[in-house]
């Protein structure tokens, strides 16, 4: 996935974790920017899939 906030191009398996002091922790789904930190909402389905596809067929 993509940040919205620097650019910078990251699975979602090397996310930070979420604020452990946030009242939401248990129903944010947001997910951390390793960079920069910027909260960025989940990746679509759609979108996940279609750069798996892009990813097959260019290998």
């Amino acid at each position: 996935m993509r940040c919205g906030f620097c650019g910078y191009e990251f699975r979602e398996e090397d996310a930070n974790q979420g604020c452990s002091s946030c009242p939401l922790t248990s129903a944010c789904n947001k997910i951390k920017c390793p960079r920069c930190n910027y909260e960025n909402p989940p990746e679509p389905s759609l979108v996940r899939n279609i750069r798996k596809l892009f990813k097959k067929s260019g290998s």
